[in-house]
């Protein structure tokens, strides 16, 4: 399909081009640059809200990501699922398949399931997820799930793409949690105990509430204020003085049963909140721009390395000097220094 072709089937509503242009984007193939160019002024619209579904292996999170499909379906909103699997070394595509795990709802014409490859990068989010997204918004999905594979630096990576990141948690996690990286807990705006019809559910919940409670510098915010000598002085820090004016998202610690559906309405409505709060706050402005930078720095970094390897002798001149390091009489960083040189000297 034609480059043409595959903008004039995005503009008349054609599953079959937009398929075609997530391709191009996902493996950077030509024209996939002007696809994105030619969309961007339909990307930034507030009615549309990505989600990141992230957590640790065997949390129900391809269970969780279904229900909320269903839930929004319901709404009569469209909806797209970007399933972000490990990489199969020897195809280098997507390995999992979620298209099959999330079959029941892949028939639906208001849905859209996409697997993509990690590429082996370490933490697994695709670095293409974002624009892959920005290609789904513009073809006017309304809600954008991003589910990650959760392992390594993924679940940091999420916080990046998407505007509301839900970390599932399972109760078997119990005495994991204390081991998650702080970072996964600072990433998320949403909190779900997945499974809470299992033992250790309520302690786990527990958990984080208090592990929030710290973060927010009020480590009794689970307890209520009569039981809180804190919360009775109108303590708890700069984080909770700031949620009280408005300026600030309180996270909340919702249990569901994904297999069940229970907890998903409630689920729902977080989502809207959050959604809604970061509309009102002009945080969800921010966010974007925010994004929007770092894109930038992402494509301007993308077509450097290009150019390096593909329009200089960098490539030349590194194969030329591998065995020299290979046999420990160079290093890596002298080699680099001397690449660098002669693409500064434009050879």
């Amino acid at each position: 399909m034609r480059l043409d072709a595959v903008l004039d089937g995005l503009t008349r509503g054609d599953t079959a081009a937009l398929a075609r242009a997530i391709s191009l984007v996902e493996n950077q193939r030509e024209g996939f640059e002007k696809v994105l160019a030619a969309l961007h002024g339909k990307v930034g619209k507030p009615g549309s809200h990505r989600i990141g579904i992230t957590g640790p292996p065997g949390a129900g999170k391809s269970t969780l990501t279904e229900q909320l499909v269903r839930a929004y379906r319901e709404r009569g909103l469209k909806v797209a699922v970007i399933a972000v699997d490990p990489t199969s070394p020897f195809t280098g595509g997507a390995l999992l398949g979620d298209r099959i795990r999330m079959e029941s709802v892949s028939l639906d014409p208001g849905v859209f399931i996409r697997s993509m490859a990690t590429r082996g990068a370490q933490g697994g989010l695709a670095t293409t997820t974002e624009e892959v997204a920005d290609v789904l918004e513009a073809f006017g999905f309304d809600r954008i799930l991003i589910e990650t594979v959760g392992v390594g630096q993924t679940e940091l990576d999420v916080a990046a793409t998407a505007e509301t990141t839900v970390l599932v948690l399972v109760p078997e996690s119990g005495d994991g949690i204390q081991t998650l990286k702080a970072g996964v807990m600072e990433i998320a705006e949403l909190y779900v105990i997945n499974k809470s019809d299992r033992p250790g559910a309520d302690k786990l919940r527990q958990e984080v509430e208090v592990m929030l409670g710290i973060r927010r510098g009020n480590a009794f915010a689970h307890i209520t204020p009569h039981h809180n000598p804190r919360a009775a002085k109108g303590g708890g820090g700069r984080r909770a003085e700031a949620a009280a004016k408005g300026n600030d998202w309180e996270a909340p610690v919702l249990t569901t049963v994904a297999s069940k559906g229970d907890g998903i309405p409630a689920l729902v409505d977080a989502l809207d909140r959050h959604h809604a709060f970061l509309i009102s706050s002009g945080k969800l402005e921010e966010r974007r721009k925010h994004r929007l930078a770092a894109r930038t720095r992402a494509v301007v970094n993308r077509a450097i390395r290009q150019w390096v390897w593909d329009e200089t002798d960098a490539e030349q001149l590194l194969a030329r000097r591998l065995d020299d390091v290979a046999a420990g009489t160079r290093s890596p960083y002298d080699v680099a220094a001397e690449v660098l040189a002669q693409v500064r000297n434009g050879k």
